[in-house]
């Protein structure tokens, strides 16, 4: 859908939050159809993109690779 986001995912590095604004901005453009908003529409739209960077910091944030995992003793 989004052939044009670059990957952001890195090993030993989280993207920077103007690397997450710019793919949520990115991602939101696309699905509304809009590459600029109404000014109606200008509030929704910066709130959506703020909300979709949020997200993926949280998931980046969250995400393991296999190097972090630590062995489970039995």
């Amino acid at each position: 859908m989004c052939r044009n986001i670059k990957r952001l995912r890195a090993p030993g590095h989280l993207p920077s939050d103007e690397e997450l604004h710019d793919a949520a901005l990115q991602f939101v453009r696309k699905i509304s159809g809009f590459r600029v908003p109404s000014r109606a529409n200008r509030i929704a739209f910066e709130t959506a993109v703020g909300e979709v960077a949020g997200a993926a910091r949280t998931l980046f944030q969250s995400l393991e690779s296999a190097g972090d995992r630590h062995p489970v003793s039995s």
